[in-house]
């Protein structure tokens, strides 16, 4: 049975980001992070479309997500490390910890696991050993792949930058990685200085555009689309939605929307969204509700019950009429979509 919603996802935008991002790292690997259903989109497809396109390096957040992928064949890397509970999934060799606590390196090491990654804390203070730690010898004996940081204002212009950047370069060497890693889709960005060995981008592989030097080169991915529940006429002074937000200034053709915050489209799109059919923009009147939402359509008079509209959802855009940020809105993307891949 097919939804009342669906994705429409773009294979060659998806893949031509990921080339873009590529060339922008330089002699650096590029990998990808496909955590959260691939940012929303689905990672099982993802994953088929960047590893075909080149891509080698995968990164999830938890281990459910590494098993789940892991009939793909590619290598992936847990960047939540290893808990107890992880062990079983993490020794099968489905996939490599990101080790980020002490107690993590332990607990490695207890088990004689093999090849891991480390991720030190350069600034952020979210997750990672410290730069005092590994002084002290916490990653001797541990086969590391890649150490790698994360930056914590890669879309700003600020000094924290280049601090956590000539942090990590001053481990080079001292660890045994084999591979240094820091720049995610926005670190792409700042230059060749941050992207040591491997980049880990995300959200820009999906259309997300965090800097001014993607803009333009950054192709839209998604797409929602919804069908139309019914179309109604509203008379002059009749109100709409959920705490009437909306009155027809004069006799207003509305089709309703299998489509509400349930499904990622955000209440702050309340009577500032759009769809569109035959390219004519379609505006969202009242308040997104939870499964319905209402549009305008008296420009479009062939659209009836059945029918199907696209939603405005280039990112940039969205998140600046939604209130919400490229990363919610793609996440947020609910499970009641056909996900179509062209």
């Amino acid at each position: 049975m097919s939804a009342p919603l669906r994705l429409r996802l773009d294979s060659a935008a998806l893949t031509d980001n990921w080339r873009m991002l590529a060339g922008m790292s330089g002699r650096a690997a590029c990998g990808a992070a496909v955590k959260a259903d691939g940012y929303g989109l689905g990672a099982n497809g993802v994953v088929r479309r960047l590893a075909a396109a080149g891509c080698r390096d995968f990164f999830v957040a938890t281990w459910a997500e590494a098993l789940a992928l892991a009939p793909s064949g590619v290598s992936l890397t847990v960047l939540h490390g290893v808990r107890e509970d992880d062990l079983p999934a993490a020794l099968s060799g489905a996939a490599r910890p990101v080790l980020n606590t002490a107690a993590q390196v332990a607990r490695w090491k207890a088990v004689g696991g093999g090849a891991c990654d480390v991720m030190v804390d350069t600034g952020m203070n979210r997750l990672g050993v410290s730069v005092a730690e590994i002084a002290a010898g916490l990653l001797d004996g541990l086969t590391i792949d890649t150490l790698m940081s994360h930056l914590a204002c890669a879309d700003e212009d600020v000094a924290m930058n280049a601090a956590q950047r000539d942090a990590l370069a001053a481990l080079a060497g001292k660890t045994g990685a084999q591979r240094l890693s820091l720049a995610n889709s926005a670190g792409i960005a700042l230059g060749a200085g941050y992207a040591f060995d491997l980049t880990r981008p995300g959200l820009a592989l999906y259309g997300g555009v965090q800097r001014p030097e993607f803009a333009g080169r950054i192709r839209q991915v998604v797409t929602p689309e919804a069908q139309i529940l019914q179309r109604r006429r509203v008379p002059v002074g009749g109100k709409i939605g959920y705490n009437a937000t909306w009155t027809a200034p004069a006799p207003t053709e509305v089709a309703i929307l299998n489509l509400g915050y349930a499904d990622g489209y955000w209440r702050g799109f309340s009577n500032k969204g759009a769809a569109r059919a035959g390219g004519q923009a379609l505006p969202v009147l009242g308040r997104v509700s939870m499964d319905l939402t209402a549009i305008d359509v008296t420009a479009a008079p062939a659209l009836a019950e059945g029918d199907w509209v696209a939603l405005d959802f280039a990112l940039p855009e969205a998140a600046a009429v939604s209130g919400m940020s490229q990363y919610e809105l793609l996440t947020g993307l609910g499970h009641r979509y056909d996900r179509v891949w062209s």
